[in-house]
């Protein structure tokens, strides 16, 4: 292992001379503990009745959120679950995944989010690598996880539809029905006497949360409360925020299942006490509804989505009076200086790229505020990461694993409170990413003369569909369940609109075999955004060593042949 000593000194003094006076140098919590239950009994006994979560004008308050999570803990005792079983929770952004995570965690289970976009094969998938025991669908979900569940050690399927907390109509247009579903056993649920309060390990696993691979199938990345906590104080003062101040309130439209969604609109406003807005799936019209009525002080949204919004033909930036903190994500469309400066005008906010994160690092590694002035952040080339929040080290190697200079590019690396403890049942993997505390990202950037990280590439294999990552493995090990394939590989096209599409080159074992056909399999088989373009082929092109030539299937897939 290599010595980063004198490396980690060199960064660490080039970065203190360059760090932004908004951020914090340290961190802490406010209910003294690094769990996310220890937070939640704090604010419900010190704040009772301040609201946690605002669903579409449904009010939770955080002494309604810990009873409920309560009660959702004593009904999973009642079916059997003990410390360290695993629950699923497969459903779309609601209140009840917040009051769910909650619970399993009161429990001493470990929370898994599982995709609601998920097919078959896909939730099939994780129910077995997690080897959950309980699952919570939504009613329309259920004949899939049904079938999805025969020959796992799932044991017991609950529903809850997504507008079982609404009691009355909304004034504003949610997309699904409001009010209680008569198939659904949330009702029921919240009859189990509470849990009584349980001594709350912060190390002990609390997560599952899956990421692509780039081998094969994707994998669990194992998760602690004290992981989360770190990661929500850290955002935090990230934004230029103060860790426990209540009156920030977040709108989230994020996937909660997804790293950042379950960050920004779950774990932060939690740890600080503060309220969450939370939106089902995006939708401009209604954020900006919601941003004035509620008086939304932060949000994250893609590029895309803040051009949909100043598209809208009743938008004045006024109606966005209330932001104070506007993070954006390049995915399709990129944050440049000329829409920095638009949004400006039209809002008086200035939008910033979130941060450099992943899975296994539960994402919100460096912040970029203070680098605004100018379009400093903007200008550098190429993408401007930021500094490393507080706390997380992160040095750039070479192929050796040395450190390199300042300006040359190499692996980026990751050591931080929040990497992940390993990846569930993979200790191959592993071994692999994970050397002596420090994460092998993969990824390849540089950092600069004021200490910030770039972002130079990502790993080779990864696909990027409006910010949704696809790992070609996961793609192919899908594709070759369909008994007509016989040989596949999944490479990468530029799309205007998406970003990045998947195409496969497949060899037909079945001469009958169709590109068609194939892709309606795919459809009922995967997640809608990863299902490929086909392109059936005689052969694949190999190497004299007999690995695949993916460059030459780059260039074919990008010439549509």
């Amino acid at each position: 292992m290599a010595d980063y000593t004198n490396a980690l000194a060199e960064l660490s003094r080039i970065q203190a001379a360059n760090w932004p006076a908004e951020v914090s140098r340290t961190v802490d919590y406010p209910a003294g503990e690094q769990t996310l239950v220890a937070h939640l009994r704090h604010w419900a006994r010190e704040r009772p009745s301040a609201t946690a979560i605002n669903f579409y004008g449904r009010l939770i308050d955080y002494a309604e959120y810990d009873e409920a999570s309560d009660r959702f803990a004593g009904w999973l005792d009642s079916v059997g679950v003990v410390a360290g079983d695993r629950v699923g929770v497969h459903l779309g952004n609601c209140p009840q995944v917040h009051i769910a995570m909650l619970g399993i965690l009161k429990a001493g289970a470990v929370y898994v989010p599982i995709n609601p976009m998920f097919k078959g094969h896909e939730l099939r998938y994780e129910l077995l690598d997690a080897d959950v025991g309980v699952l919570l669908t939504q009613p329309d979900l259920r004949p899939l996880a049904d079938e999805a569940v025969t020959g796992t050690s799932v044991h017991t399927v609950a529903t809850t539809a997504l507008g079982d907390l609404l009691d009355t109509e909304p004034d504003i247009t949610v997309p699904f029905p409001a009010g209680p579903q008569p198939d659904s056993d949330w009702a029921s649920i919240l009859t189990a006497p509470r849990a009584p309060a349980r001594t709350d390990d912060p190390d002990a696993l609390a997560a599952l949360n899956y990421t692509g691979g780039t081998t094969g199938m994707p994998k669990g990345c194992e998760h602690t409360q004290r992981h989360m906590a770190y990661t929500a104080a850290t955002i935090t003062v990230a934004g230029g925020g103060t860790i426990g101040d209540p009156e920030p309130v977040a709108l989230n439209f994020l996937p909660v299942f997804w790293i950042a969604g379950e960050d920004f609109g779950i774990i932060g406003p939690l740890l600080n006490g503060q309220t969450v807005v939370l939106m089902t799936r995006w939708d401009p019209a209604v954020s900006v509804q919601l941003i004035e009525r509620y008086g939304v002080t932060q949000m994250i949204a893609t590029i895309d989505n803040y051009v949909e919004m100043s598209g809208l033909p009743d938008f004045t930036g006024s109606r966005l009076a209330s932001i104070r903190n506007a993070f954006g994500v390049s995915f399709v469309l990129k944050l440049d200086p000329e829409f920095r400066s638009r949004w400006r005008d039209l809002t008086g906010i200035t939008l910033r790229e979130a941060s450099y994160g992943m899975t296994e690092t539960h994402t919100g590694d460096t912040f970029t505020l203070g680098f605004q002035d100018g379009d400093r952040d903007l200008l550098a080339d190429p993408v401007f990461c930021g500094l490393p929040v507080p706390g997380t080290e992160i040095l750039v190697v070479d192929e050796q694993g040395e450190p390199v200079p300042i300006g040359e590019s190499g692996q980026i690396i990751v050591r931080s409170p929040s990497v992940m403890t390993a990846y569930y049942g993979r200790p191959d993997a592993t071994a692999d990413t994970l050397h002596d505390g420090w994460l092998q990202t993969g990824d390849v950037g540089c950092f600069d003369d004021w200490g910030a990280l770039h972002y130079l590439a990502r790993t080779k294999e990864m696909i990027k569909i409006n910010g949704m990552s696809v790992f070609p493995s996961e793609v192919e090990a899908l594709l070759r369940l369909h008994t007509g394939v016989g040989a596949v590989s999944v490479v990468p096209r530029p799309d205007p609109d998406r970003g990045q599409v998947p195409v496969a080159f497949v060899v037909p074992a079945d001469p009958a075999l169709t590109a068609p056909d194939l892709r309606a399999w795919a459809k009922d088989n995967m997640a809608g955004y990863k299902v490929p373009e086909v392109i059936l082929v005689e052969q694949l092109p190999m190497t004299a060593t007999g690995k695949i030539r993916k460059g030459e299937l780059l260039d074919r897939a990008a010439a549509g042949r």
